[in-house]
């Protein structure tokens, strides 16, 4: 049995007598379920899916894709804003049922197979007492996140995500299975941090833990002002690196702890998690307490896992537009700025995301990892809900509209926010010496760009 993949056949029989793992087409039950992915607005039909069940399979489906040309996509929690974890031209390698996982407890190191979600490892971590930093949703994949960069809630304390990774499994684009670290394929090793998925496969990741008993964290809501907005942003910069925030600025949802009047009203949803002692934590939140009345306060001791929303994957699949990028600073005449956006806006949720950076990631050197914004200060991503095609363009205009506005001397983007926005985005990504380094990685791991569905980095040219 073939099936058409544009001009390429996929040899459905092949693949059978080669792996251990899964294979789904469009003629068995689970398909729909499996080839939906997270975001919506997309309705992908994969001719295959791959479910393989270890990195020797996940070399096969390489090696058949490189022999073939057929299209490769790679998804681990399916989260791609630009949908790159699935194609309508060939196969999805969907790594979602490897998911071993190894806790060293007294070394303070896991091994964590690709198909975990970043929930599932820190919920594993966190019985220990240990956790290594991820995002700010358990459902993400820790294979997207992890080659990214991971920023996260731990990123003031403990760096990103990538700074807390020892050594990697990676399937290359010639479909040799090589561990890499610092001292073997250490260039490889330097590109996965941050690189994305240019490189190969990552079928395990070995993380370094750190201990952590518990957190003070939750959701902090306030009523947004310029004033209000600008003081947030002042106490996350002043706060200790133990303490790291999330100011979304946006319409109140109707969430039943928020007074009915409050709805649809412009107020700060802030996420904070000081990781560290109760007391002090307390003391580390008081400032933003202090910014006005809170309309919902949930901050308290927890279990770090408890941080993380439930997860309705199955049922949540939002429409939107959306932007990532870097600022410097965010003052009255920013915050003003941003206030004023949003009130002249009516999607029905939209929202400026702010996010105080600093702390362990930026002491790490700007080049000892692929990724580069070590000194941005700010990261803010925009993002509205569209409501049907037609809705799409007016919603992403307001988006660019109000990331034009925010546009100061940082220029970057982070790689894991980016959408479908070409090129000259990725670069913003991997500015200057990052890209040519990757490039050059590239040419050297996957001179013919087998993995391409990523932010991709051609492989650099002879010369």
């Amino acid at each position: 049995m073939t099936i058409s993949a544009s001009s390429t056949d996929i040899p459905i029989a092949k693949l059978r007598d080669a792996l251990t793992g899964r294979i789904i087409t469009p003629d068995d039950a689970e398909y729909d379920v499996a080839r939906t992915i997270v975001y919506g607005g997309i309705d992908p039909r994969p001719p295959v899916i791959v479910r393989p069940a270890d990195a020797r399979d996940v070399a096969a489906v390489v090696s058949l894709a490189r022999e073939t040309g057929v299209e490769l996509a790679v998804r681990s929690g399916g989260h791609s804003g630009a949908a790159h974890c699935t194609t309508d031209r060939g196969i999805v390698l969907d790594l979602r049922d490897m998911k071993a996982l190894d806790i060293d407890v007294q070394g303070r190191t896991a091994w964590a197979e690709t198909g975990l979600t970043a929930g599932e490892v820190t919920t594993a971590a966190a019985a220990h007492g240990l956790a290594v930093g991820f995002g700010d949703t358990g459902s993400v994949g820790i294979g997207g996140i992890t080659l990214g960069g991971g920023v996260g809630y731990l990123a003031r304390k403990y760096g990103l995500t990538v700074d807390d990774l020892l050594a990697a499994e990676i399937v290359t684009a010639d479909g040799e299975i090589l561990q890499v670290d610092a001292d073997t394929h250490p260039e490889l090793f330097w590109a996965i941090r941050g690189g994305g998925g240019n490189f190969g496969v990552a079928t395990r990741f070995q993380y370094r833990l750190h201990e952590l008993d518990g957190v003070v964290g939750g959701m902090l809501v306030l009523p947004a002002t310029a004033e209000t907005v600008a003081g947030f942003i002042a106490a996350a910069e002043a706060a200790p690196e133990e303490l790291s925030t999330i100011a979304n600025v946006m319409p109140a949802p109707p969430m039943p702890f928020l007074p009915e009047e409050v709805h649809g009203q412009l107020v700060i949803l802030g996420m904070l998690v000081y990781a560290g002692d109760a007391e002090a934590g307390e003391r580390a939140i008081a400032p933003f307490r202090a910014l006005a009345t809170p309309l919902a306060d949930m901050v308290k001791p927890m279990p770090y896992p408890e941080i993380y929303p439930p997860d309705d994957e199955e049922e949540y699949h939002p429409t939107a537009v959306a932007l990532t990028m870097f600022v410097d600073r965010i003052g009255h005449e920013v915050a003003t700025t941003i206030m004023e956006h949003l009130q002249a806006s009516d999607a029905a949720m939209r929202v400026a995301q702010l996010r105080v950076l600093g702390g362990a990631m930026a002491r790490v050197p700007v080049d000892a990892t692929a990724f580069a914004h070590r000194r941005s200060r700010i990261m803010v991503n925009v993002a509205a809900f569209y409501e049907g095609d037609d809705d799409r363009p007016i919603k992403q205009a307001w988006v660019d509209g109000l990331a034009a506005a925010l546009l100061q001397d940082d220029r970057g983007a982070y790689v894991n926010f980016l959408g479908d926005e070409g090129e000259a985005r990725i670069r913003d990504a991997y500015p200057g010496a990052t890209w040519a380094r990757l490039a050059q990685t590239k040419r050297r791991y996957d001179p013919t760009n087998l993995f391409r569905l990523n932010q991709n980095v051609p492989p650099a040219r002879d010369g």
